[in-house]
């Protein structure tokens, strides 16, 4: 057969309305996360990488946390303060329990402050691994991020709840002294402790949802065995040091002294309940980051 210009030999012609060619197949990089073993497991390193992310879930934590509520914010400041009107009858006028000098209302208000902030940071974070399962699931980051989130989205709450403790110390004649420029410090110390047991409650949650039904029996236990509605004066000497292995008893003995100005905390109670609190912190961690890799299997 002859060729004819213009045409072309053993190739079809292309046909009009015929799908393109697909592109040759490109190898994509595979990319494997394994968790780590041994005494690397926290990778500080990753959790510094993700700290946008952090603040984002913080943020985030913010704007849904009194999202179509009528009062919002105040909310922070309604809660304690009802306590607060609670505890100053049947503790301070039925019972007559001691407030070292102080009012009582101002007395138990500045124990309320960092319990109320400790209390629901346990609830909510203990929750936050179930109740962000499609979020923890679905994407890779590490799961930390998601109690830690909870219990700093409470510090606002905490700063909120402090507006009227200055409010009620100029009410009952006790102005802001020298000591309340330490407020941070005990702030901080209150966000390690609260960081610690959430992440062990958190991690337990997953495999064990008992901790639901366990969490308010154990925080109203706590509330006792913590000095909100007695002064730390009340507990004798011999026992003060084992009172500080509960490391919210330096919290609320360092608030009440910021804000009420008159018995500095127990510096022995002190050491303890800080030391307990970090033990709390890097353990929560490690275990956490332990259970991190099976967690979304198991939720």
């Amino acid at each position: 057969m002859t060729a004819t210009p213009g045409s072309t030999t053993g190739v079809a012609p292309a046909q009009e309305g015929a799908a393109p060619a697909p592109p040759p197949a490109v190898n994509l990089p595979t990319f494997v996360i394994r968790p780590h073993r041994g005494l690397v497991a926290l990778d500080l390193g990753e959790l510094w990488a993700y700290r946008e992310l952090l603040w984002t879930l913080v943020w985030r934590e913010l704007k849904v946390r009194y999202k179509q509520t009528a009062i919002g914010a105040a909310w922070a400041v309604v809660q304690p303060a009802f306590s607060m009107v609670l505890f100053a009858i049947v503790f301070g006028k039925l019972a007559q329990l001691p407030s070292d000098g102080a009012p009582y209302p101002l007395f138990s208000y500045a124990a309320l402050v960092p319990w109320q902030f400790f209390s629901r940071a346990l609830t909510e974070a203990s929750m936050s691994l179930i109740a962000q399962d499609r979020l923890v699931t679905k994407v890779y980051f590490p799961r930390m991020m998601v109690p830690s989130a909870v219990v700093l989205s409470g510090v606002a709450d905490l700063a909120i709840a402090l507006l009227l403790a200055l409010a009620l110390m100029l009410y009952y004649g006790h102005p802001p002294g020298p000591a309340f420029a330490a407020i941070p410090l005990f702030v901080l110390l209150a966000v390690i402790a609260a960081c610690g047991i959430s992440l062990w409650l958190s991690a337990l949650n997953v495999s064990y949802r008992d901790v639901r039904y366990v969490l308010p029996f154990l925080t109203q236990l706590w509330l006792y065995a913590t000095p909100v509605v007695y002064p730390m004066s009340l507990i004798p000497q011999k026992w003060r040091l084992w009172a500080g292995l509960n490391p919210m008893c330096g919290v609320v003995d360092g608030f009440r002294w910021c804000i009420l100005g008159t018995r500095a905390p127990d510096l022995g109670v002190l050491a303890v309940s800080s030391a307990v609190s970090v033990v709390l912190l890097v353990s929560g961690a490690a275990y956490f980051r332990h259970v991190e890799r099976t967690m979304a299997d198991r939720i």
